[in-house]
């Protein structure tokens, strides 16, 4: 049986010789220039070989590696680092040099003496592993490391991509020796170390060396000392085994491997090795830190609405492959136009009059008039994915397609709008209206027609609230039947492209926003960005600018991006703005926000609205510098908030007044302080001479209406399916 053993074992150490020996051949052969004769089961002939050799891509020379991308705020504060692969990518300077020699010593001591195959490491090889019986040693060098490595990045998330570059076949082997042969004719050997260690994991999310440096020490590579030097070099070879974390003592054994290596080539003398063997691992571990989740002062939803605008906006690529390929790669720089102070204004405000356990939430977005920036964007609960803890991804201030949800009906926060419509039309800012306190809606034109079903009412609030009331009352007090009366005299149509310009072209949810009589007292789901732009076009006297999130993006190269315009346009004459700030004002000095002053006294304006059964509550508002639109209710848009507490205040019934309204009073108050105040352009309202005799409560204005009939029409009409529920419009009063 011995005899046997000793015979098998001498069999394998030579079917090892051979196999080594065949590598080196071929080795041989590839370094030497030789064409290689066809191999059948390769199917490589002499002119694939010498095509191949002529056709090695750039990226192998200088290859666009994944990397971390970098999120700024306006003032050039860290947002958040996202990335698919931890990474950031280093120039030789900026690399320790004992670092760079730490991993030459212990991958490839010969790599700045062999070529691209070293013919003396496989024969090395051959016996070394010839006298262990088994491939204990290898013979890749470093550059054909850096090879392999290329084609694992390039392999990116696609597993079958995956394991045909990790693939141990003849045919991969040949092709990572060509490869290598002609990088180290078109590069320097230290240009090839520098991508090496760009490219290389080290365990735990880390690619490459400055990523490892991070990790590991919570310091830049550039600072590395010895020992922390001689442990990163020898993860590369296998980043579980030696994981420090995990394994120190098998780390520390390692590490020390490579110090006496460092010592054995005379790269450090025998103080430093010795002082570097007695030093501890000296771990400072930072767990990876990426992606949104890890944005301070609620910045998340801001920073997952960044992604969104990057991945899907034209600009940044044409096809939707092209864009995620520009957000896969990574290496960007990108700078927003989010106002750290205004943001933790918001934030802070969100989150101290609403808990993250109540069963209502609130959401904040602010906007800097004239320019369509986002300067604030919060909401009550955390971004996350942990429900226990409230965490949630869904961003209540934005639509569906950026990552919110389906909006919230508006309320009274609409009658504006109509009212812009009505100025821009040519009715006089003194209109006054009949105003019952309940009526059927009228007939209506509308862009394609008219609008004339019957048999659904709409009424005040408050039953007291009987008109006739001219356009500043109503608009102070939030007459329904005022703007329904209104609606009809003006048309659907006119409101309708009137809030088209004012950016609401689609509901939350994607769909187009629909002509209905409801349409005045705000139905219609829309997010919070969505009127906040809105109201800014008010405060910039009528200029309308697409909310903008990116002020500029510098990619990997350092070239600089397009990034989306705010396309501003006129949406309103400047007189008719200043008619609509007036109104506003009166909302705020002695109407249904007339709470809500600020402390240092300067001039607001804004609108209060409310939805049936208290299921949403808005308060959107304006100063000349900053319009800031807050919305309070269930997420899901079916809690009544009624008869509970709120924060820390109960509530018998939420109005706009009183539960967004406080949140946008605190949030301005902090996120002007210090700034001079602005005042609007107003126009003269005058004291209008009655001109309408009510009779049935249904009586025409005086003048031509939409409809072109003379009158108002008595009568209504029956909503569409889905919108019945609001009882014609009862939403929108307070």
């Amino acid at each position: 049986m011995a005899s046997q053993r000793s015979a098998g074992n001498v069999l394998d150490k030579a079917g090892l010789g051979v196999k080594f020996l065949g590598s080196a051949v071929l080795a041989g052969i590839l370094v030497a220039g030789m064409a290689l004769p066809a191999v059948g089961a390769l199917g490589l002939t002499a002119k694939d070989t010498a095509d191949s050799f002529d056709n090695i891509p750039d990226d192998f020379k200088q290859p666009t590696l994944s990397q971390a991308s970098m999120i700024y705020d306006a003032k050039g504060g860290l947002i958040a680092k996202v990335y698919d692969r931890d990474r950031t990518i280093l120039t030789k300077e900026q690399m320790a040099p004992i670092m760079r020699q730490a991993q030459v010593d212990i991958e490839d001591a010969r790599f700045y003496e062999h070529g691209a195959v070293d013919l003396k490491g496989v024969l090395r090889a051959i016996s070394k592993n010839a006298e262990a019986g088994s491939a204990t040693q290898g013979a890749s060098t470093l550059t054909q490391q850096y090879v392999k490595n290329v084609f694992v990045e390039q392999a990116g998330d696609d597993q079958q991509a995956f394991l045909e570059a990790t693939k141990k076949s003849m045919g991969r082997k040949i092709q990572e020796l060509k490869y290598a042969i002609k990088l180290e004719e078109d590069l320097s050997k230290d240009q090839i170390l520098t991508n090496y260690l760009n490219i290389t994991f080290y365990g735990h999310q880390a690619y490459g060396i400055e990523a490892a440096a991070n990790r590991y020490f919570s310091k830049s590579a550039k600072d590395l000392t010895v020992p922390e030097a001689a442990m990163l070099a020898g993860l590369v070879q296998n980043p579980s085994a030696y994981d420090p974390i995990a394994h120190p003592q098998a780390a520390q054994t390692r590490r020390n491997t490579v110090i006496n290596k460092l010592l054995e080539y005379k790269h450090i003398s025998p103080d430093d090795a010795k002082a570097a063997l007695a030093a501890p691992l000296g771990i400072k571990y930072r767990e990876p830190q990426n992606g949104c989740i890890t944005a301070q002062n609620g910045m998340g939803f801001f920073c997952d609405y960044v992604r969104r605008v990057v991945k899907q906006d034209p600009v940044f690529g044409k096809t939707a492959a092209d864009r995620q390929k520009l957000w896969s790669q990574g290496g960007l720089k990108i700078y927003t136009t989010i106002d750290p102070a205004k943001q933790a204004a918001a934030y802070n405000a969100v989150t101290k009059k609403v808990n993250v356990t109540d069963k209502v939430s609130a959401a904040a977005t602010m906007i800097k008039p004239g320019t369509g920036e986002i300067l604030a964007m919060a909401q009550t609960r955390p971004y996350g994915l942990d429900n226990g803890k409230n965490q949630t991804v869904l961003n209540l201030n934005v639509d569906a397609n950026m990552g919110g949800g389906n909006g919230f009906s508006p309320g009274s926060t609409f009658k504006p709008i109509l009212a812009a419509a009505a100025l821009e039309s040519g009715l006089p800012i003194s209109q006054e209206y009949p105003s019952p306190n309940k009526m059927d809606y009228p007939k209506m034109s509308t862009c394609e027609g008219n609008w004339n079903e019957k048999g659904v009412s709409v009424q005040n609030e408050n039953e007291k609230e009987v008109g006739p009331y001219n356009l500043k009352d109503a608009m102070a007090k939030s007459v329904n039947t005022y703007f329904v009366q209104m609606e009809e005299n003006v048309g659907l149509c006119p409101m309708k492209q009137m809030a088209n310009k004012l950016g609401i072209k689609n509901l939350a949810n994607g769909t187009p926003l629909k002509q209905i009589p409801s349409m005045v007292l705000g139905t219609q789901e829309v997010s919070p960005l969505t009127m906040a732009s809105a109201y800014a076009a008010f405060a910039a006297r009528g200029l309308y600018c697409s909310p903008v999130a990116l002020t500029s993006v510098v990619n990997a190269e350092g070239k600089k991006l397009d990034v989306p315009k705010a396309n501003c346009a006129q949406a309103m004459t400047d007189t008719t703005a200043d008619g609509i700030n007036t109104l506003l004002l009166g909302v705020t000095e002695k109407g249904t926000a007339a709470s809500l002053g600020l402390d240092d006294g300067r001039q607001i304006a804004g609108k209060t609205g409310t939805t049936d059964n208290r299921y949403a509550a808005w308060f959107t508002g304006y100063t000349p510098e900053l319009a800031t639109s807050v919305w309070l209710g269930g997420v899901g848009g079916n809690v009544s908030m009624k008869n509970m507490k709120i924060g820390n205040t109960y509530f018998d019934s939420v109005f706009g007044s009183t539960g967004p309204g406080p949140i946008w009073q605190m949030a301005m108050n902090d996120a002007l302080d210090g700034t001079p105040p602005g005042r609007f352009q107003t126009v003269n309202i005058p004291v209008p001479t009655p001109t309408t005799t009510p009779t049935d409560g249904a009586s025409p204005p005086s003048g031509d209406n939409a409809n072109g009939n003379g009158g108002l029409i008595n009568g209504g009409f029956t909503l569409p399916p889905g919108w019945g529920g609001n009882n014609g419009g009862k939403p929108g009063h307070r």
